[in-house]
This record gives structure tokens, C-alpha cells and sequence, in this order.
């Protein structure tokens, strides 16, 4: 799909990725509808965009019924890059059963309702894209993920479902699964250290890989480097061989820096 001149609607706008998608897609020529929780730092975001007529709708998805009203708020767009997420990490027993309810809310259920709510005006007008920003975790479990490996997960398994029904009616569906981020996103904000041999990507990266998976209509397209991919998918088809490994003690070491990093962002 061509991103110039469409609409694209962007959850999670003002976080670290979610400005660099922000920035990509609209230095591509798309007019964006920017979604986040505060007001005032969406503002502040459209008006360094280029182009022109960007606009906001505050909401916060991990709230009941949010999903709902920012798709009606957003009815009409040709794109949804479905970006906002929670960390969800640390040990189950750690979350409260409302925690748990928000990061599924937050991560797989409200890009499921935007999705459902936006899918069928695309359809009348034969185009439109839906992209969901998922992560390596969608493929290859870790130490104290359990929650948002779940999410993740979903995810996936719901973006390749729903790609399978709209494909052959004109609408792409794709997923762009992101290793570790420096500079920003879950794994900057939570200031761990990477695993051994593990690298990172960029911020731009990621906003290059969603326009690719727009404009070339990519079923999954991984941002990472070459080991940290070759690891995910050697854990997607081995899960016994990537628990053991992930369940060792660098893994464990690794997953509890991250961890204590996001001990206030699961709620």
C-alpha cells in the first residue's frame, strides 16, 4: 500500500517507538491520528510532525471500553499501527489480578477491538493495512515474561489468523517484531543488560520496518540483528531446547535486570 496520503491511526504515540513511527510515517506522507494517554504530549508530538490536519485522541487501553471509543474516534482510517504496550514482566505470583488484566488488555485485547472496529470500512473501500507491533517474545519464551509472553504470542497468533481472512479481500496484515531497542522502548526504559552475544536495534529501524510491512505488505518482519533473530526462531521451533537455555543462570541474571527495570511500569 502506498502510505502517502492516508490515514493512519498510531496507539502509543508519544513513547520511544511510537515517536519514531510517528515520525516515519509521517515524513512518508501519511496524515496520522496519534493516540496515547496524555493529551499535552500528544499535542506537542503532531505539531513537530511534518505534513499538516495530524490530530489526537487521548485514551488509555487499559481501561474498559477505551479500545471502543478511540476507534470511533479514528473511524475512517486506512492504516492501524497498533503500538501501545505494557512491559508485563516479573514472576506471576508478583501480579495482582488486576496488573494481569491490564497488560492483556493493554497488549492483546485492545489491538484485537481496534482491529474488529476498523477492519470492515476498509473493506468496503477494497485497501487498508493493519499493523501490530509485537516483539522477538512472540516466538521464544524468557525468565520472568510468562505474562507478557503471553500477550505476545496472542498477538501473533491473532495478526496471522486475521491476515489469512483478510488477504484474499485486499486488506495486508503484518507484524513487526522488535529484539532488544536502545535509546528507547521497554528494554531502554528498564536500563538491563543485554545477554551474552545478544545486540540491538534502533528506534528508526523499527519505523523503517513498519513502512516496509506497509508498503510491501510483509507478513512478519523481525528487527533485530542476525543472532537474536536466529535465536527467536530457534526457540519457536525447539521450545524445549530454548527453555533450558533460557532457564540457565545468564538467562535468569539478564531476565531479573530487566525485571526490577519495569517494577512500576506493569501497572
Amino acid at each position: 500500500m502506498e502510505i502517502a496520503g492516508r490515514t493512519a491511526l498510531l496507539t502509543g504515540a508519544t513513547g520511544g517507538l511510537g515517536r519514531a513511527i510517528a515520525r516515519g510515517l509521517a515524513g512518508a506522507g501519511a496524515t496520522l491520528v496519534l493516540s496515547g494517554r496524555r493529551e499535552e504530549d500528544l499535542l506537542a508530538l503532531a505539531e513537530r510532525l511534518p505534513g499538516a490536519d495530524h490530530r489526537v485522541v487521548a485514551a488509555d487501553l487499559a481501561e474498559d471500553g477505551e479500545a471502543e471509543r478511540l476507534a470511533a474516534a479514528a473511524a475512517g482510517v486506512d492504516i492501524l499501527v497498533a503500538n501501545a504496550g505494557l512491559p508485563g514482566s516479573g514472576w506471576l505470583a508478583e501480579f495482582s489480578a488486576e496488573e494481569v488484566k491490564r497488560a492483556l488488555r493493554v497488549n492483546l485485547e485492545a489491538p484485537m477491538l481496534l482491529a474488529r472496529a476498523l477492519f470492515p470500512e476498509m473493506l468496503e473501500r477494497g485497501s487498508g493495512h493493519l499493523v501490530f507491533v509485537s516483539s522477538l517474545s512472540g516466538k521464544a519464551a524468557s525468565p520472568r515474561t510468562s505474562v507478557y509472553n503471553a500477550t505476545k504470542f496472542g498477538l501473533r497468533g491473532f495478526a496471522l489468523g486475521l491476515r489469512a481472512d483478510l488477504a484474499p479481500r485486499g486488506i495486508g496484515v503484518s507484524l513487526v517484531s522488535p529484539g532488544f531497542v536502545r535509546d528507547a522502548g521497554m528494554f531502554a526504559d528498564a536500563g538491563g543488560k543485554l545477554p551474552p552475544l545478544m545486540g540491538t536495534t534502533t528506534p528508526d529501524a523499527v519505523a523503517a520496518a513498519v513502512r516496509r510491512a506497509i508498503a510491501d505488505d510483509r507478513v512478519e518482519v523481525a528487527v533485530a540483528p542476525l543472532l537474536d533473530r536466529v535465536a527467536a526462531h530457534a526457540g519457536l521451533l525447539s521450545p524445549s531446547i530454548s527453555a533450558r537455555v533460557q532457564s540457565g543462570s545468564v538467562g535468569q541474571k539478564a531476565a531479573q535486570a530487566v525485571t526490577e527495570g519495569h517494577s512500576k511500569d506493569k501497572r
